[in-house]
């Protein structure tokens, strides 16, 4: 039997509503919620295909989707992607689990996987599921991934990889690595314990 993933535990006390809410409530107090489709919208021109690997309510998805990207958003949360439908129909909505990607059918010019997305995956699936959304790439296309690397920046008690298992796993899949942040705003990279990676599809 399958190990369940880490966000599973995490999502025991996890309100779908209440993740939304509190997203649209920094939003209405003036809060820059967008930093990912910000940075998204710097690399690939509106019209581009982005898959939103782990989109959860969809708050990337449906803002990339206004800004006029082709979408389409993957989660295997019910709750949360009954959210995300009930938001928009801009978006295409997919319940699937990401070791599943292979069955999306489509290509896309960058796949994101916001949210400690990738950190959150059952242990020993991170190779796959990173392969996955390699394939789900056109050539050149961009996987966008941003997590934290310790108990404060992630909702569980260790960091359960480094950088340079990720980039290693990303290497295995034919990908090569463009640029690291350490936030979404684009501020370099310097060792700290979040990091936004862009790696790129080799042709």
């Amino acid at each position: 039997m399958n190990e369940p993933s880490r966000w599973a535990a995490v999502n025991r006390t996890t309100d779908a509503k209440g993740y939304a809410a509190h997203f649209a409530a920094l939003e209405a107090r003036g809060v820059d919620i967008h930093g990912e489709a910000t940075l998204v919208a710097a690399l690939v021109p509106p019209g581009a295909a982005v898959l939103d690997a782990g989109c959860g309510t969809g708050r990337v998805a449906i803002r990339l989707a206004e800004l006029g990207y082709r979408c389409v958003g993957v989660d295997n949360d019910a709750a949360m992607l009954s959210e995300a439908r009930a938001a928009s129909d801009q978006v295409t909505w997919r319940l699937a689990d990401l070791l599943d990607i292979d069955r999306i059918a489509e290509s896309f010019d960058l796949a994101i996987a916001a949210g400690n997305v990738i950190p959150l995956l059952a242990p020993g699936t991170e190779p796959a599921v990173v392969a996955g959304l390699a394939d789900r790439l056109l050539p050149d296309g961009l996987l966008l991934a941003g997590f934290g690397l310790d108990a404060i920046h992630l909702p569980i008690a260790a960091a359960p990889f480094g950088l340079a298992e990720y980039d290693e796993w990303c290497a295995a899949a034919g990908l090569e690595l463009v640029d690291r942040f350490s936030t979404w705003d684009r501020a370099r990279y310097d060792g700290g314990p979040y990091a936004v990676t862009i790696h790129r599809r080799l042709t």
